[in-house]
């Protein structure tokens, strides 16, 4: 009989523990989403993502952005887009496909907090390209983009907010080579190993 009772116990126990984790991992889903305040909304509460949001939704990407995900943006702020010579900003707004390729290689599909990001050495991008990752004296970077906050969660997704705009292959071929959109007298298009970004 006391076996009997101390197997009950035990399986009891092993119940409530059971019941604990799971109300556990409820509790913190509902935390990260209570406000329900998705990525492109979280940008544009921030202020400092103007270009990236209006950007976004020219290329028609904000309401992809707005959807389940996860997704993880390394996102530009705007003193980053103001580095890109507004006449390669404006080619830019003329190509949808390219602009869209910009725009989704700043994006990397599922959750990637920070601790993961630091582990790796490059992520495959909803453009189809993969983007370098590297931590050099303790900073990260993305591509030659250096993450300046890390972690800005969202309903579905999360931030990294970086201080360049990244450039993928074809984007770096197509401007490398067009010589009717020139840079300002103090820019430069800046790119090795397949890796760019406008600097100022």
């Amino acid at each position: 009989m006391h076996r009997i009772r101390r197997t009950l116990a035990l399986l009891v126990a092993a119940a409530l523990t059971a019941a604990a984790i799971s109300a556990a991992a409820v509790a913190a889903t509902d935390q990260r989403s209570a406000d329900g305040t998705d990525i492109v909304q979280t940008a544009v509460a921030a202020g400092q993502f103007k270009t990236l949001a209006s950007l976004l939704t020219s290329a028609g990407l904000a309401g992809t952005l707005q959807g389940d995900g996860p997704f993880t943006v390394f996102a530009p702020t705007d003193a980053a887009f103001a580095k890109v010579p507004k006449a390669a900003l404006a080619a830019l707004g003329e190509n949808p496909a390219k602009l869209r390729s910009v725009l989704l290689y700043h994006v990397v599909g599922g959750d990637v907090m920070a601790a993961d990001v630091v582990k790796l050495s490059s992520a495959k991008t909803l453009n189809g390209q993969t983007v370098g990752i590297r931590v050099t004296d303790g900073k990260v970077y993305v591509g030659d983009a250096q993450v300046t906050s890390p972690d800005v969660t969202a309903s579905n997704g999360v931030i990294h907010v970086i201080d360049s705009v990244l450039l993928p292959k074809n984007i770096l071929s197509y401007y490398t080579y067009k010589k009717d959109v020139p840079l300002g007298a103090n820019q430069v298009l800046r790119f090795t190993a397949g890796k760019g970004y406008w600097a100022g």
